[in-house]
This record gives structure tokens, C-alpha cells and sequence, in this order.
């Protein structure tokens, strides 16, 4: 393989790949192609099919291998979530709906090391899973953008900036306080923040307006952020519809929906990602009478990024992938929660889909590698990401086709997300520089972040206590799972 840390050279040749999922402008639809070269110049996909040799460039062999796109993770938080492992995966507030938002979110606060180390290993997990493009929606730290930078991947940095913040004094209430100025000042810190990322030297890196929720901001923050998403052209990302509550809230606030309501500021378009929606008017909890929200997201072209596994594990599902996707809407697909595993992620949203449905045509594979790669694309209005073609960013990913877990081999897209997962991704590459070499990232020490990732976490959870609204200990909130015996 050619050496990541030297330029790019002016062309690099794979030969004779096993399997090459392309794309096929004229079906928009990815295809097979078999036993075919694939001609990158600089960072650029040139062709597809036999190529000429050239002395001045690189040749790499690609018997053996299935070729993808690059993963698109549109929604993940990889400076918080890590650090919840093996704390949050069972909770979920009885009093609340079962969100682990008002009760759990809050009581981890995490130093400017621990959220240096949560981002290595949840970018880290990234990669070794095939992701080449990640949105993260983080707060603001000094070290950010560098960090970013430095992975390889193409990046899409997305402050946080709310007007306000939920909590609860007693576990079955949400209250929320308001710091409207906090927000706008946030608003103002975040377009900054986009102009030096746009700017920064890796050439990687851009940004999304993140006003924070729905419930969190006011109609003015909602309003001067989707004016600023259009003005500087700009995706801006929400969560929205992620909780029984926020419905709740919404209603009695503003007489609709949530997504009616962003409908109203103007925040719904093409160029708006809506985290989660999935409390929309038909969701069987909420058992309300009209059924417009679907046809609002599909009707104005917001995207939806479905992030199955965090709310899994509250007995909440989309109800359900297919559904939309027959509506019109456009899907992407994020890792919002530990660990960072694409693949598992897609196989998860894959299974969930069919058993929300009731159903086992409710999705197919094609439909959720569609969601991972040009939804993620077109979510982030990207038409030269997500697919293999000529003219598209030479992100690729090479799967080891002859790994005892891709076979018997009958189609490599199935054998991946159902069966395979990350252990049969060897190389990943970002506009044709390799950020992943035989299964291992090039810019981080998984092992030593994961290190300091423990160590911080130990400091996290002696702080619980203080921001618990009953004053209780990680151990009493998430018991571990046996009693340790002396």
C-alpha cells in the first residue's frame, strides 16, 4: 500500500478488484461491477475499467478485495458519548417515557483531556468502520478543529449553541432554564468556528449550525439559524421528535408538533437535517389524532438522520425506516452512542426496521447502504461524496473479501452489514490519502485513547453525585451488572 503520510501521488490504480460497488448515474443506484480497474487522479475517481499504466503514478492490487464508498456518519457526538460506556447502556427514566435525556444526559461532565481522549476513540472506531465523512455535534473546545484535522477524515464541525437546557429536580418532572443571550452568543461563536474550519489547512474540514433541540431554542435562535444556513449556505443540524416529552412540550408551548413548529420558524428544507424524528404525529406512544409530519419532512426535502441503537436501548424505534423512505423522506444514518461502529449501527437500523414493521421487506441492504452513503451525501448537499464514480472524492473502503467472515461469499454488501462488520475492513482511504491501514487508524493510538478514555471516565463518575438532582452515586443510578464479591 502506498504511504499515507507522503502526497498524493498524481495517479494511483487499483487493479483487478474482486468486487467494485459503483455508481450508476442513469438508475441512481449503486451496482456491482467485477474484476475491474478503478483510476484515481489527486484526490478524484477518473474511471472505472481497464486503465493504462502510468510510471509516475502508484499501482495497488486489488484481487481480493470488495471496494465501497466511504460511510457517510451524519449525527454523532464523539467527544461525550464514549465515555458513557458501560454506564448508560441500561438506563432510561420510567417517569419520562424511558428517555435517557433529562435524567442521565447531565450527570457526566467530562475535562478538556477526557474529551480530547472520547474523541480518538470514537473517531478511531469511525474509520476502522469504514466511515470517511463524520458530522460531529460537539461544544466548542480549543483543540477541536486541529483534532479533526488530524484524523484524515472529512469533517463537518457542528457547535452547539441552545437558548437553554432541560433538567429535572425529582425524576419525573422536566423544567428548563433559559439563557437566551448564552444562545445567541453561541449562534455568533458557531459561524465563527465554520469560517475557520472551512479554512483550515487540512482542506477536510467544514461546518454545520447546531442549534442544539427544538425544545432548547428560541423562535428567534430557530429563525436567525436557518437564515444563516441559507445565507452561507451552510447545513444546519436539530434534534427534534426525540422524545415523548419534547412532543409534549411542544404542544403545550406552540398548539403543534414539533416538526409543525419548525416548519413555522422556517427551519424545515433541504438543507436541514432533523436528528432522530421519530416521535413524529403516527408513532404509536403518542396515539395523536392527525398524521402531517411525515409528509412535511418528505414535502420540503429535510433529511432525517436515524440513529437506531441509542434508542434501542430504551425500547424506542423509528416506526419505521421503510415507512419513510416510501414518504419521500431522505435518510442518513448516525452513530449517536457508544461505541462509534458504523456497521453495526446499519445492521441494527436494518434489523429494527423490519421488526417495527412487523415485516421482513420492510428494508433491504441496499436501502440502509443507500442511507449510509448519498443520503449522507445529499444530507450534507454533497453530490461528489458516497458514491464510486467518476468525478466523486476518491473515499473508498476496502474490505478483505476473503475473510472467514464475508464467506461464502455471495453478495458482499449482505455479508458486510449482517455478518462481517468492521473486522473485514483493512484499508480506508479520504480523497485518495489512507487513513486506515490493515484495520488500524494511522492518526491515533486506539489503545492509549482508550487508556486515557478510562482514566478520565473514573474521573467523571466521582462527580455524579453533584449533578444527580437526588445526590446519588454512579453505583446506586447504574449498578454494574453482578455485585463484586471480596
Amino acid at each position: 500500500m502506498p504511504d499515507p503520510l507522503e502526497a498524493a501521488p498524481p495517479r494511483t490504480i487499483i487493479r483487478n478488484i474482486a468486487w467494485l460497488v459503483a455508481w450508476d448515474e442513469t438508475a441512481r443506484s449503486h451496482v456491482y461491477r467485477r474484476d475491474v480497474d478503478l483510476t484515481i487522479d489527486g484526490d478524484t475517481i477518473s474511471g472505472i475499467g481497464a486503465a493504462e499504466s502510468d510510471h509516475r503514478g502508484v499501482e495497488i492490487d486489488g484481487r481480493g478485495y470488495a471496494i465501497f464508498p466511504g460511510f457517510i456518519d451524519i449525527h454523532a457526538h464523539p467527544s461525550s458519548e464514549p465515555m458513557l460506556k458501560g454506564l448508560t447502556d441500561e438506563v432510561g427514566s420510567r417517569h419520562l417515557y424511558m428517555s435517557s435525556l433529562y435524567e442521565y444526559l447531565p450527570l457526566f461532565d467530562a475535562d478538556p483531556e477526557g474529551r480530547r481522549a472520547a474523541t480518538e476513540v470514537a473517531l478511531c472506531e469511525l474509520m476502522q468502520s469504514g466511515v470517511t465523512t463524520v458530522c460531529d455535534l460537539s461544544a466548542g473546545r480549543d483543540d477541536w478543529l486541529d483534532t479533526l484535522g488530524a484524523s484524515g477524515l472529512r469533517a463537518y464541525a457542528a457547535p452547539m449553541f441552545p437558548s437553554g437546557s432541560w433538567y429535572t429536580p425529582n425524576g419525573h418532572e422536566v423544567r428548563y432554564a433559559w439563557d437566551e443571550q448564552a444562545g445567541r452568543d453561541g449562534f455568533d461563536r458557531a459561524l465563527r468556528l465554520i469560517d475557520r474550519a472551512r479554512q483550515h489547512p487540512s482542506g477536510r474540514l467544514d461546518g454545520v449550525l447546531y442549534p442544539a433541540q427544538v425544545d432548547t431554542c428560541t423562535e428567534a435562535l430557530l429563525r436567525d439559524s436557518a437564515a444563516a444556513s441559507r445565507d452561507c449556505r451552510v447545513p444546519l443540524q436539530i434534534h427534534a421528535a426525540q422524545s415523548v416529552i419534547e412532543f409534549q412540550e411542544i404542544m403545550r408551548r406552540h398548539g403543534c408538533t414539533p416538526i409543525e413548529w419548525l416548519k413555522r420558524t422556517g427551519v424545515l428544507g433541504e438543507s436541514t437535517i432533523i436528528g432522530h424524528a421519530i416521535f413524529l404525529d403516527h408513532h404509536s406512544w403518542l396515539h395523536w389524532p392527525t398524521r402531517n409530519d411525515l409528509a412535511l419532512l418528505a414535502d420540503t426535502g429535510t433529511s432525517v438522520a436515524h440513529c437506531p441503537t441509542v434508542f434501542s436501548r430504551r425500547g424506542i424505534v423509528l416506526e419505521d425506516f421503510g415507512r419513510y423512505r416510501a414518504a419521500g423522506v431522505n435518510l442518513g444514518v448516525g452513530t449517536d452512542t457508544f461505541p462509534h461502529n458504523f456497521i453495526e449501527e446499519l445492521r441494527t437500523a436494518a434489523i429494527l426496521a423490519r421488526v417495527a414493521a412487523g415485516q421482513a421487506q420492510a428494508v433491504t441492504a441496499a436501502d440502509i447502504f443507500t442511507a449510509a452513503t448519498v443520503g449522507g451525501a445529499h444530507a450534507l448537499g454533497r453530490d461528489d461524496l458516497g458514491r464510486i464514480a467518476p468525478g466523486a472524492k476518491a473515499d473508498l473502503v476496502m474490505v478483505d473479501a476473503a475473510h472467514p467472515a464475508m464467506q461464502p461469499l455471495y453478495d458482499p454488501v449482505r455479508s458486510l452489514i449482517y455478518a462481517a462488520g468492521e473486522r473485514a475492513v483493512r484499508h480506508v482511504f479520504v480523497g485518495g490519502e489512507q487513513i486506515v491501514r490493515d484495520g488500524k487508524t494511522l492518526a491515533f493510538d486506539y489503545a492509549d485513547a482508550s487508556a486515557r478514555l478510562e482514566a478520565a471516565q473514573r474521573r467523571a463518575i466521582e462527580k455524579v453525585p453533584n449533578f444527580d438532582w437526588s445526590k446519588r452515586s454512579a453505583a446506586e443510578i447504574m449498578p454494574p451488572t453482578f455485585v463484586t464479591r471480596e
